[in-house]
């Protein structure tokens, strides 16, 4: 079965199609197939993996409204192992256009649904907004990874993180989870940088990954080419990075399987 992650943050430029894009190319290259579902109507993620804007394109778009299904929409990328379902502009109608229709929530989990066996990761790249798209991304997800940057206003996002999630548990995915935190554009030379880094950490506690993402400016570049870092340039600090997150991902995931078969007695 597929581990459905959504990469969310209701704050925007934090890093999280940066991290969609590198987390997902992370994923394939340690040979977990892996799928990178792109929710965000600005489509960062697929022109990042060399998909620009093309109109005449099928995208998630046709797949919420149910004229295609998840296999008919999926294009390769130029990572081996890697998997794409791009976005594009019209999904800003579907708030309006899906607002009467029953269980208009959980149309992303049913679309992925047949793609359960095929892939090891499934990550969503969420919008910022908390509107349709985001609520459907997080009732289809079994866990969240949240990009924090270490300022300020991370801080005041949290309570206001922990409110959505636990409305959606209680009303549509009661065992959503979050996977991790992960500190991006992270400068730990700063005071401001450290002191929240430390107060993340004491609130979430394991829950913050360990691996911490730099300021690189490889990781800018890259999606102007099309490329995942690790392809544009494999040994940047930025492609180091999402590697040994990958692994780490990897990691959490095989102690909770373990952790499942333990207690069923499998």
């Amino acid at each position: 079965m597929s581990r459905i992650l959504a990469i969310t943050n209701q704050k925007g430029g934090v890093g999280k199609t940066t991290t969609a894009i590198n987390l997902a190319a992370s994923l394939a290259a340690a040979e977990v197939p892996t799928l990178l579902v792109d929710c965000d109507p600005q489509s960062n993620a697929s022109s990042g993996l060399g998909y620009p804007a093309d109109p005449s394109r099928p995208s998630l778009y046709q797949g919420l409204r149910g004229e295609a299904g998840a296999a008919e929409l999926l294009l390769p990328t130029p990572m081996e192992g890697l998997e794409l379902l791009p976005a594009s502009r019209d999904l800003v109608g579907l708030n309006l256009e899906l607002v009467a229709e029953p269980e208009r929530e959980r149309r992303l989990q049913r679309l992925l649904a047949p793609l359960a066996q095929r892939f090891g990761f499934i990550l969503l790249d969420c919008p910022p907004a908390l509107d349709l798209l985001n609520l459907n991304a997080l009732v289809a997800a079994h866990a969240l990874i949240v990009p924090m940057q270490c300022e300020y206003f991370a801080l005041e996002g949290v309570a206001q993180l922990m409110q959505t999630v636990e409305a959606v548990r209680s009303q549509w995915n009661p065992g959503l989870e979050i996977e991790g935190v992960l500190f991006t554009q992270l400068d730990e030379r700063t005071n401001l940088s450290r002191q929240v880094a430390d107060n993340l950490r004491r609130f979430f506690g394991e829950r913050v990954f360990r691996t911490p993402i730099p300021r690189n400016i490889r990781l800018a570049e890259a999606p102007s080419h099309g490329l995942p870092a690790l392809l544009y340039d494999l040994k940047s600090r930025g492609a180091e990075s999402y590697l040994q997150l990958a692994h780490e991902v990897i990691a959490r995931e095989q102690s909770r399987t373990a952790a499942q078969s333990a207690g069923t007695g499998a």
